[in-house]
């Protein structure tokens, strides 16, 4: 179905209404998740000449930080830009799971309840902000896309367009491996989907793995660049990065199998009225047309992404979320067919997400607050957040203590002896440095390093005081200052007086 241009816009803006109505309730605030807080502060170092992997250390791929930093050379402090640039994202998103549902023959209806289904969902999710995937998604569900038109060219013998678009289409799966690898076996079904229909269009056996070999070459060009900048670099920057991004995935412990029951259990739940609709496609394909081979494509991109988020293991809500185009896309012919189903889903969707936004506690004063203790009474030293947000170090403007700021690394079992060295040995290093400030909270976990935990405590017990504390969640962060410290509750100018 194709579109006049006028419509294409209107359905734009739409969406990229619903987006920021669906999001703007957390502008502005640099707590929505521990996980793009941190990003943003990799971002910001980038730019102040710190090299990831060795500076500053994550196992995530240098494409994302490259996209926080180049984020935080907007006005401001970073924390609105990166939520705008990510709402744009997801808009963009959901305008290609409109373009995607409509070529898969779902009612115009249909495929606009698939779009505004994907942004619902990504706030549910825990994507109201910056993860990872509301970036990614964009370049895996065009990726889709084009592979939609497989059929089609197939049938006109089009063997130079499914070269090119194969070319394309790869190429943007790297793009999203370099933000997360899992999207690597999306790139590789996509991959694999050009070779059958280029073989369908009549291609030979030497154009055909011609064609496969180019079309690899180019989902591995951006992971390729960044190997090769860190070997440019020298050995120990390669060796770093190999480390960090290859061989410390291989080395983490995983969680207990409790907590991921329980978070695939909530996962599930939330995804249901999704599934229930795709399922009822599924049931109705051949009444309404959709057992053609562009159903076949869209079902088996959502099988690739569902292999890609049983890979990671750890089952965290926002590890689905490459999981929802996908199934938005799939789920379209039935939210058009049916308005039952498709105000039932989003209804429900909608309820969900209005009962989330009233209970979700608002952390970000407390988080502001925060910083400016930490600011205040760090002065030129590095203070410490050994349990609590890594935003704190941007937002006060401080040095960092050590490589591994983000806290699990270093405080939870799940991450012991899976960073290449000794986490409780690292901790008592940055307790000898003599922080000003140390920040944790009052958080009770059963997957804390036992030792690191303790060490920290008892440095902690003996040498600090409590200053300020402030709900975070159900728990409070606390604010430790140096016994021989006078406490300051004000940032003090670091400039010189007049």
């Amino acid at each position: 179905m194709v579109l006049p241009i006028a419509s294409r816009w209107k359905t734009a803006a739409l969406l990229l209404l619903v987006a920021f109505a669906l999001r703007m309730w957390d502008f502005g605030n640099p707590v929505i998740h521990v996980d793009e807080q941190f990003y943003l502060l990799v971002g910001d170092r980038i730019l102040r000449g710190d090299l990831p992997y060795i500076d500053i250390w994550d196992r995530k791929p240098i494409g994302l930080f490259l996209l926080f930093a180049a984020i935080r050379m907007l006005p401001g402090d970073g924390i609105l830009a990166y939520q705008i640039v990510a709402t744009l994202f997801a808009t963009a998103t959901a305008w290609v799971v409109d373009r995607g549902a409509l070529r898969l023959g779902a009612a115009r209806v249909g495929a606009l309840a698939a779009a505004i289904a994907y942004l619902i969902w990504l706030s549910l999710l825990n994507g109201r902000g910056g993860q990872s995937p509301v970036f990614y998604n964009l370049f895996v569900a065009t990726a889709a896309l084009l592979t939609l038109r497989l059929p089609a060219l197939a049938e006109a013998g089009a063997q130079r367009a499914i070269l090119s678009n194969g070319l394309i289409a790869c190429l943007l799966g790297g793009f999203a491996i370099q933000m997360k690898y899992t999207p690597a076996i999306e790139g590789m079904y996509f991959g694999l989907a050009h070779l059958w229909f280029l073989r369908r269009a009549g291609a030979r056996p030497p154009v055909i793995a011609g064609a496969g070999l180019s079309w690899i070459g180019m989902g591995l060009l951006p992971t390729l660049l960044a190997i090769g900048g860190y070997a440019w670099i020298g050995p120990e920057a390669l060796q770093a990065f190999w480390f960090a991004n290859v061989t410390s995935i291989a080395l983490r412990p995983g969680y207990p199998i409790d907590q991921i029951a329980m978070r695939l259990l909530g996962i599930v739940a939330q995804l249901s009225p999704l599934i229930v609709a795709a399922g009822i496609s599924w049931r109705w394909r051949r009444r309404i047309g959709l057992a053609g081979e562009s159903a076949i494509i869209a079902w088996g991109w959502l099988g690739a992404a569902l292999i890609g988020f049983c890979a990671i293991g750890a089952y965290f809500d926002h590890y689905a979320l490459p999981l929802i185009a996908p199934l938005a896309l799939v789920a379209a012919p039935a939210l058009g067919r049916s308005p039952r189903i498709m105000v039932g889903a989003l209804g429900l969707a909608i309820l969900l997400f209005v009962i989330r936004l009233a209970m979700q506690p608002s952390n970000a004063e407390g988080a502001r607050a925060v910083a400016a203790i930490v600011k205040a009474n760090s002065g030129t030293e590095c203070p410490w957040v050994a349990i609590g947000d890594t935003i704190t170090y941007r937002l006060a403007d401080t040095c960092l203590p050590t490589a591994y700021v983000f806290p699990n690394l270093l405080l939870y079992a799940t991450e012991q002896g899976a960073i290449g060295i000794d986490e409780a040995a690292e901790v008592r290093r940055i307790i000898a440095t003599r922080p000003p400030v140390i920040v944790t909270s009052s958080r009770s976990l059963n997957i804390w390093n036992r030792a690191s935990f303790s060490a920290t405590k008892s440095a902690l017990r003996t040498d600090y005081r409590l200053v300020f504390s402030t709900p975070h969640d159900d728990y409070r962060t606390l604010v430790y200052l140096r016994r021989d410290l006078t406490f300051k509750r004000q940032p003090v100018s670091r400039e010189a007086p007049e």
